[in-house]
């Protein structure tokens, strides 16, 4: 396991260059903000469903990146970059944070990259690797517009440090509640179930709501997450789907103010009913009126350290399959199967032999005395979202899924024994071996009480050696 943890002071940074300068510790928050379209330039390659045959037809609303810069009151710092993309890969992750040490200084705990899971956004990378059956030119368009992503992350970036300014940050929790457990009833029976307070499974319902506002009482930035698949639309428009029409609809209602989202522990949790642009533009009104109804009560001023932590963990695969089974899985009659059997034989020639674990990344944020923000890679289900709010003492605990690398479908035990698509059905389409080892949900659950209980131990260290 590495593990990465600092909440003392750190370097501020002059936007555009490698070189820090020492930052002066200040009585309050700071924080910028910024944004940037990222919709592809060109048409291209979709990504999120397997089914679809045909690049991107126009663009229903432009999809964005979004940078949010805290600055605590001793100077240490933290990003938070939001992106209307389904999900991002390992490489891309890594590049990205990467280029932000280089040119700002950032070390890996400082940075939260969060997806939408929009899935009328443009493939990335090598995320959902099997799914796709690129000719030569398609993929070139893929790589380019990864590379080009990248470049414009690091700027927004950039531009949102360039931005700071004092701040006065407010947390607070609302609730929507236009999310389904999809593997517990049947999306024809939803509004007949619904109506009769019959819908079945675990959900997670909460609203977290965290703004900024500069010295004069400005709402600079309103961050809000929530756990469900942006799965509304499945055209051939670019769009940010729900997510995208929340933060527009939020952005209308509070002229000046950048709106940004991540995604919660919603891989089995659906927009439902759905299909239709009026029902996004709908739920994106749900999410904005939640919110509202957060602004207008008594919201929690954060005080405190901002505490940044990150790792990432072996995470276990059950069994491998064999050379042989792969060479047989070569022939399947599922196109998908057999893409992901060519991919391992690659990948174990190249290596010699395939990987029993995955690098796994878990993060934590205290956000001054009152929030524990756990961000996990991957898609995370509703049971994790449930759970660690249960067993963490905080008074606000946020948890966020599709965040740093989305590799695959992550299931809790419970969901792993009944198996299915979230089960480790889907982990074909992201090219993985196997499902994951029975022991997921536990390594998982432990690690993050691990990174919450080494930030309360260093913030007391530093705390007594103050005194």
């Amino acid at each position: 396991m590495r593990l990465f943890c600092s909440t003392a002071a750190v370097l501020a940074v002059l936007v555009g260059t490698s070189a820090p300068l020492a930052c002066q510790a200040d009585d309050g928050w700071r924080a910028g903000v910024a944004t940037t379209v990222i919709t592809p330039e060109h048409p291209m390659w979709m990504s999120g469903y397997a089914s679809r045959d045909h690049a991107a037809e126009g663009t229903l609303h432009d999809l964005r990146a979004k940078a949010l810069v805290l600055e605590d009151p001793t100077g240490h710092q933290g990003v938070l970059v939001t992106l209307d993309l389904i999900g991002i890969d390992r490489p891309t992750s890594l590049d990205i944070c990467q280029q932000l040490h280089d040119r700002f200084g950032f070390e890996r705990d400082q940075i939260v990259l969060a997806t939408s899971h929009t899935h009328t956004g443009p493939a990335i990378g090598e995320n959902l690797s099997s799914m796709f059956f690129f000719e030569d030119d398609e993929r070139a368009k893929v790589q380019d517009y990864t590379n080009h992503l990248k470049g414009l992350v690091v700027d927004v970036v950039g531009l949102a440090l360039k931005n700071r300014k004092p701040a006065v940050i407010h947390q607070g929790m609302g609730t929507a509640g236009f999310a389904v457990n999809r593997r517990n009833n049947r999306e024809a029976d939803v509004p007949q179930l619904r109506e009769a307070g019959e819908l079945k499974g675990p959900v997670d319902h909460e609203l977290p709501v965290l703004t900024v506002r500069d010295a004069d009482g400005h709402l600079d930035a309103i961050v809000f997450g929530y756990a469900c698949h942006a799965t509304v639309l499945s055209f051939y428009q670019w769009s940010g789907d729900w997510p995208g029409f929340a933060q527009l609809e939020i952005e209308s209602r509070h002229p000046g103010t950048v709106a940004m989202f991540w995604a919660g522990c919603g891989a089995d949790q659906n927009p439902l009913p759905r299909r239709t642009i009026d029902r996004a533009e709908d739920y994106g009104r749900q999410i904005a009126e939640g919110i509202d109804a957060v602004l207008s009560g008594e919201m929690t001023e954060v005080q405190g350290p901002l505490k940044t932590s990150y790792t990432e963990i072996d995470l276990a695969f059950d069994r491998l399959p064999t050379q042989e089974q792969l060479q047989s899985d070569t022939e399947s009659d599922n196109r998908y199967v057999a893409s992901r059997a060519r991919q391992l034989l690659d990948q174990w020639k190249q290596d010699g032999g395939l990987s029993q674990t995955y690098p796994y990344p878990v993060q934590v944020w205290g956000l001054g005395d009152d929030v524990t923000f756990v961000t996990l890679g991957g898609e995370v289900v509703v049971d994790f979202s449930i759970r660690i709010k249960q067993e963490l003492e905080a008074e606000r605990t946020w948890v966020a899924g599709y965040a740093n690398d989305v590799m695959a479908y992550i299931p809790s035990e419970r969901v792993l024994t009944e198996g299915g698509y979230e089960g480790g059905g889907a982990m074909v389409y992201y090219g993985l071996p196997t499902a994951w080892s029975p022991d997921v949900e536990e390594h998982i659950i432990r690690t993050v009480h691990e990174l919450v209980d080494a930030l309360s131990t260093h913030s007391q260290s530093s705390s007594n050696s103050r005194q």
